[in-house]
Formats: C-alpha cells, structure tokens, sequence
C-alpha cells in the first residue's frame, strides 16, 4: 500500500493576484494535467488553479465503496494532501469562502469527503460523479458547518462506479451541515462531464463572489 508526494501544479496569475483558489482532483488513472486542463472550460481567469497529483495515479486503491480500512493508508494520506494544500492557501491570507474545490469520479470522491469532514464556508463545491467515501456513510466523521455553502453534484443513473443511493446520501449529510446543494441525476449518461454540467459549473462559479 502507498502514501502520496506532495505534488501539485498550477495554473492562471498567483494566488497573490487573484485571491480566489479553485483545487481540482484528478480521477484514478487520470493525472493533475488532466483535472486542469477542465479548467479550459470554466470561468477562471481570476483564480488559481491548483491540482495535486496522486502518487501512481490513484488516491486509493478499490472502490471508494469498499471497507475503508481496504483503501488505507492511501486514502488518509490523500485526505491530508488535500488538508495540508488548503491550510496553505489559508496561509497566505486567503479566506476560505474564496476556496473552491472540485473533482470528477475518485476526486469527486476525495472532494466531497475532504470537505464534509471539514465543513465550512467554502466558495462552492464541484462533485462530477463521486460521493462520500465507505462502505457505508459514516455521519460520525462529518463535522462543522458549511454554511450556506453551493454544492454541484451529479452521476449517470445508472453509473459504473457512484450508484444514486450513494449521491443522495452523500446530498442528505451535505445539507445537514448546512450546503445549499444542486442535485443532477442523467439517465444514461456514461461516466464523464456533460456539457450541462460544465454550465452549472460555471454558474456557481460566477454567482458566488
């Protein structure tokens, strides 16, 4: 089993400039590249994008709905990737509602773990096909209070990896520590980002200052 590299690229002005942080996570056997290059499709001249990279290209190794103990230390050590890549943007005197963060399929996955782990009021949240992480959801670990956070989350129905039980609960726990959540189910749709979504996207990136 593996633990992950700090490893993460950039795009756009530095965050001196733009003071708004938008963190991307890669799919398993995708790359940091890969997630940013989506940034292409999105309104984000004034941010700074940034993607971490995980080590051999996954952030844990079975299905985000395995036993969690199956998917450690890989999953932990990608938790606090996440963790130590916000606390320094915090750092440099960003405040956290100007933190946005979005994933597709395992780092839709990490995404919204990571941050219902850490509710607080974040810009918004983009969750492409992915939800809480554990065989079942564990309401122990979610604290904190998002705070009217926007939320973006959607999956094909049926999907090969993320089944609708799993988003709507990952939509209940979301909502009961206080995000304000965007649900889309597509029937049919395989497992990618449609250009619907992408305009949601954008929408909640624009709305919210």
């Amino acid at each position: 089993m593996y633990t992950h590299k700090k490893d993460i690229i950039t795009k756009g002005k530095p965050l001196s400039e733009t003071g708004k942080a938008l963190i991307l996570v890669h799919g398993r056997g995708a790359s940091a590249q890969s997630i940013l290059d989506l940034a292409n499709y999105l309104p984000v001249q004034d941010f700074t994008c940034l993607a971490p990279q995980a080590t051999n290209h996954s952030w844990y190794p079975y299905s985000f709905m395995a036993p969690e103990e199956q998917n450690q230390p890989a999953l932990d050590s990608a938790l606090e990737q996440l963790e130590a890549l916000v606390k320094s943007i915090l750092d440099q005197g960003v405040k956290s509602e100007a933190i946005y963060l979005g994933g597709f399929s395992q780092g839709a996955c990490l995404t919204s773990e990571y941050a219902t782990r850490n509710a607080r009021r974040y810009g918004g949240l983009l969750v492409f096909t992915g939800g809480l992480i554990g065989q079942q959801v564990d309401t122990s670990k979610y604290k904190g209070d998002f705070a009217g956070t926007p939320v973006l989350i959607t999956t094909g129905d049926p999907d090969p990896h993320v089944p609708v039980s799993r988003i709507e609960e990952t939509v209940k726990e979301m909502e009961k520590l206080g995000a304000i959540v965007t649900k889309k189910i597509y029937p049919g749709r395989p497992h990618t980002i449609l250009q619907e979504e992408l305009d949601l996207a954008r929408q909640l990136l624009t709305s919210s200052k």
